[in-house]
């Protein structure tokens, strides 16, 4: 009876927060309202305070939504490869790169930060211990398996840096994204390398 109860009101803040989304990617994060939000998922605007607390913690769930989708899709990718450690890199780096640049909601933040508005912004930038946290442990989790030897320390370091590499050119992106890619796993494979080293 719990699990049933857990799925249930997982599946309403789902649909809460697909909402949420479509209305920021239609219209900006600062054209949400909690009332819309509610009517497009069928429920009161009081049920998404109960889920959420405020806009913010909507804000969050949001973002988190966001990175859940981004992290799964980058597990997959490093792990399509098996042992082949450049080709994975390099896959789950242009999948991610390519995918950001793509995708409408980030888009929505983004464009809506360059007209002034960075409610949002933060999730990726100065508040992105969530992105970070989630995308480092996959990339470590990888890297762990492949390079058993290397230094748990010098690896940790390599993944986090990696990471927030490729989410300042997702953020700023600056060169065609097969390119940018794979510089960047060059330089995945270069601190990998260190790590293998013993840092």
């Amino acid at each position: 009876m719990g699990e049933f109860r857990d799925a249930a009101r997982q599946r309403l803040r789902n649909s809460i927060v697909d909402a949420a989304r479509a209305q920021t990617v239609a219209g900006g994060w600062d054209g949400v309202r909690m009332g819309e939000v509610a009517g497009a998922a069928g429920v009161s605007r009081q049920t998404v305070y109960n889920e959420f607390g405020s806009k913010a913690g909507l804000a969050e769930a949001l973002a988190r939504h966001e990175v859940d989708r981004f992290v799964t899709d980058v597990r997959a990718n490093l792990d399509a490869h098996g042992d082949d450690i450049p080709a994975g890199a390099y896959a789950a780096i242009s999948h991610t790169l390519a995918a950001a640049a793509d995708n409408p909601l980030l888009k929505a933040i983004l464009t809506s930060a360059r007209g002034g508005s960075d409610e949002l912004l933060p999730y990726l930038t100065t508040r992105a211990e969530l992105v970070l946290t989630e995308a480092t442990g996959a990339l470590l989790d990888w890297a762990t398996v492949r390079l058993p030897a290397a230094d748990p320390a010098a690896l940790a370091f390599a993944a986090d840096t990696i990471v927030r590499l490729v989410v300042s050119h997702i953020v700023l992106p600056r060169s065609p994204v097969d390119r940018t890619a794979r510089t960047l796993t060059d330089l995945t494979l270069t601190l990998f390398g260190g790590a293998g080293r013993g840092g």
